[in-house]
């Protein structure tokens, strides 16, 4: 397949090929010259950058707060 190089530097990976290899929107590459060839590997993700921003709308604290107040209550219930 011949892909063209954007003014801007960008090629896009063909559809076939980027189905055939799962990869998604985001996926960051390793890119490096092999014997006069652009070689691109799909880079390995830290757990730390697989989880980033995966729980961004979620307010832990609020949870938290609202367990532990479930908590005092359940156990002044019991202690009276």
């Amino acid at each position: 397949m011949v892909v063209r190089l954007s003014s801007k530097g960008q090629l896009v990976i063909p559809k076939s090929i980027r189905d055939a290899l799962q990869l998604k929107t985001g996926t960051r590459f390793d890119a490096y010259l092999q014997e006069g060839k652009i070689i691109l590997e799909p880079a390995e993700t830290s757990a730390v950058d697989a989880l980033y921003g995966k729980y961004a709308d979620i307010d832990f604290l609020a949870d938290l707060e609202a367990e532990h107040q479930r908590e005092v209550r359940n156990e002044a219930k019991i202690r009276a």
